[in-house]
């Protein structure tokens, strides 16, 4: 089905409109340079090269669920349940690795765990007609019992120093981490941008009656979007392992508000049909910087949650406002 078609068939997906992140990316780059004058301002240890790579790197685990958050967004769709997936993928993958499994298998297990979770929640969502926000949060509770089963509440510490190594070298100055979120940043681009995967995500969440009609698989659309944010959520869980050197099953508590957080200030529409790769990049970026900047002034973190709520909060009031200007 050409791109014409669809973009048609779905009002919200007007040629005018796919312009829109563009400038929403501007916004949220400029976001990203006044906090960074702000706590540069506030801080001398702030600006320096040492501590723009560990924003980076501390960034990368959220950009990472973000971006297969953001595809989810674009649908139409939410998926709650990252943070229990991300423990789940990470305690199989550990166990596999205790147990003798080589590397490349352990990590493949692991994948395939996220990609099973995905396939579970798009399923229940385009099959049963069950609404996405119901199906996640049901799903959050039980892989998090899954995983607590399974390990008996217990973390499984001890990983082999050939997977930590994977995770926690560099290439170059650039640590393995955010080359890793940098390649899953272009693979979703391209995805959205120039695969017809892409089209019919946008179709679908600009207006799913009418990419019905136009013959789009809104059914493949949405479990295809699902699986996708299982298996980066898997890559953040190996990530984050590989540095911890242990897996806890109550990993990834609140991942998935630092990931909406992240494709909020993206300018993605959590009423779907809208959203942005590199806005989602920045958004993520734009939070971890804020976190490290007010961990440097001594900021409690509670303080820190507080923000990421308000910053939601008040990039949903910006896509009200722009909805309303367009309309």
């Amino acid at each position: 089905m050409s791109q014409q078609k669809i973009l048609h068939a779905a009002p919200g997906a007007s040629q005018k409109w796919r312009w829109l992140p563009n400038v929403r990316d501007a916004g949220t780059l400029i976001g990203l340079v006044v906090i960074a004058t702000v706590f540069t301002l506030s801080t001398p240890l702030f600006m320096t090269a040492h501590n723009a790579i560990n924003i980076l790197q501390q960034s990368s685990i959220n950009t990472c669920v973000a971006l297969g958050m953001t595809l989810v967004i674009i649908a139409g769709g939410i998926d709650l349940s990252v943070g229990p997936v991300a423990a789940l993928s990470a305690v199989i993958t550990a166990s596999a690795l205790h147990a003798g499994v080589p590397i490349p298998l352990a990590l493949c297990a692991g994948l395939g765990i996220g990609l099973f979770c995905g396939f579970c929640n798009g399923a229940l969502i385009a099959f049963a007609g069950l609404q996405p926000f119901i199906v996640t949060l049901g799903t959050l509770s039980l892989f998090r019992a899954l995983a607590l089963i399974y390990t008996g509440g217990n973390p499984i510490i001890g990983l082999e120093s050939g997977f930590r190594t994977l995770f926690n070298g560099s290439i170059g100055p650039i640590p393995v981490p955010v080359v890793i979120a940098g390649v899953i940043g272009i693979v979703a681009w391209f995805i959205l941008r120039k695969m017809p995967l892409g089209e019919y995500i946008l179709a679908v969440g600009g207006n799913e009656e009418a990419a019905r009609i136009a013959g789009v698989p809104i059914a493949r659309t949405k479990i295809a979007t699902y699986m996708i944010s299982g298996c980066v959520t898997s890559i953040a869980a190996m990530i984050l392992i590989g540095r911890l050197g242990a897996a806890e099953p109550v990993l990834g508590n609140l991942w998935e508000l630092d990931a909406i957080a992240a494709a909020a200030i993206g300018g993605a529409s959590l009423m779907g049909g809208k959203g942005s790769i590199v806005g989602t990049i920045l958004g993520a970026i734009v939070l971890g910087e804020m976190r490290n900047g007010l961990t440097l002034l001594n900021v409690q973190a509670f303080y820190q949650l507080l923000a990421t709520g308000l910053i939601i909060i008040v990039a949903m009031l910006v896509d009200r406002f722009t909805r309303g200007r367009q309309q």
